[in-house]
Formats: structure tokens, C-alpha cells, sequence
């Protein structure tokens, strides 16, 4: 029980969330990056951070515009171009020993039945995905960590940090084969036997509260 009440204070999980832009707000994405199937135009984002659901979970940072982000890559017929920003978080998010690269943007021409794996493929190399299929690492970051736990003594930010310098962090890339997505994803979040195991360590936490307060009234 001791154990228990302790781990129901965890502060989240350390993941890749997944964000789709619509207008000038970021919303979390509804499908994973191997199933969502961007348009020619579209803006989607990466964001490295602590979080525990999609409710707290932090926003990529900084520029937005698909104008801007794609200006020196044009339209093609057969192929479409998507805007990617990809934040690599606070150093107070990173893995212990590990310090996030500076966050960037691209632009990923790729064909027009490509999803968003396809797209981050082309521009972000290598990836890295864990058995179920969760993304793990974008351009090789963070090195060995997959949705990893962490306890809530460990500092973490908030969704609204201070937006990154991003400046000539631009980059184009294009893929005629859709690229190679290091594995197929549909989790923009932690997997759902994580969240579940949130849940059932919420409910444990409580059942100890209840039994305390039990005893000081018997």
C-alpha cells in the first residue's frame, strides 16, 4: 500500500506528443503519425516533454507558418509538402545525461498517400520506435529512453515554456518513396497500457488514503 501511495504521485511520463496545427492553435493530434495522412499545406508537430495525458501535455514552441517553414520548396505534381516543427524540449525534460538538439523545422516533400511517419522520415532520421510500435526518438533523440516513467521530485516544465530560438534551424527534405518510418506508430502519446497504469495506481493511491483515515476514526 506504502508503495503504492507513492507512485500515485508520479508526475507523467517522458514522451513524443504528436500535434496537428489549425490556424494559429496546436491541437493534439487525434491519430498516430503511421495512420494521420496530412495535405499538401499542412502543419503538424513534435513536442519532447513531461506530461501525464494529452491534457497537460506541453506544445511545440515557436514558428508555424507553412509559408515560411516550405518557401524554398515548391509544389510538384504527384507530391506533397508538409511542415514540420520539431521541439526537442527543455533541458529539465531531457534524460539524465542528455541535452536536447535545438528545435527546428522542415519541410518534407513526399508522395500524396504519404502519412505523417512518412513525412518525419524524410527530414528527421534516424527514428526509433519500441515493440509497440510507440516513437521513441526523432533524429536520434533521446538515445535510449521510450515513454519512461518519472517521479515527481524530478523538475519538469509547464505548456507554457518560453518558445526556443529556432532561427536558421530550418530544413528541407523529400522523400519519392515516402520514406522509411523506422516502424509503423499510431501512439502520439504513451501507449495505452501506460495511461492505464496511471489510472490503477490513482485508484490505489486512494484506497490507501481511505483505509487511513479509516483507522483514525475506528
Amino acid at each position: 500500500m506504502l508503495g503504492s501511495t507513492g507512485q500515485a504521485h508520479a508526475a507523467g511520463y517522458r514522451y513524443w506528443s504528436f500535434w496537428d496545427r489549425d490556424g494559429g492553435t496546436w491541437v493534439y493530434a487525434t491519430q498516430g503519425p503511421s495512420t494521420a495522412r496530412p495535405s499538401d499545406g499542412d502543419v503538424q508537430g513534435f513536442r519532447f516533454s513531461v506530461s501525464e495525458d494529452s491534457r497537460d501535455a506541453a506544445k511545440p514552441r515557436g514558428a508555424a507558418e507553412f509559408a515560411t517553414i516550405c518557401a524554398k520548396t515548391p509544389a510538384r505534381d504527384g507530391s506533397k509538402r508538409v511542415a514540420l516543427v520539431l521541439d526537442f524540449g527543455t533541458n529539465a525534460d531531457a534524460p539524465s545525461g542528455e541535452t536536447p538538439p535545438r528545435a527546428r523545422t522542415a519541410c518534407a516533400r513526399v508522395p500524396e498517400d504519404a502519412t505523417t511517419a512518412d513525412a518525419l522520415a524524410a527530414v528527421a532520421k534516424p527514428l526509433r520506435y519500441d515493440t509497440n510500435t510507440l516513437l521513441c526518438a526523432i533524429a536520434g533523440y533521446p538515445r535510449t529512453e521510450c515513454g519512461d516513467q518519472v517521479s515527481a521530485a524530478e523538475p519538469t516544465t509547464t505548456p507554457s515554456d518560453t518558445p526556443p530560438d529556432t532561427s536558421d534551424t530550418s530544413a528541407s527534405g523529400e522523400s519519392e518513396s515516402g520514406g522509411d518510418s523506422g516502424g509503423d506508430s499510431d501512439a502520439q502519446g504513451p501507449s495505452l497500457g501506460l495511461l492505464a497504469g496511471i489510472g490503477a495506481v490513482a485508484v490505489l493511491g486512494a484506497a490507501a488514503v481511505w483505509q487511513t483515515r479509516r483507522r483514525r476514526r475506528d
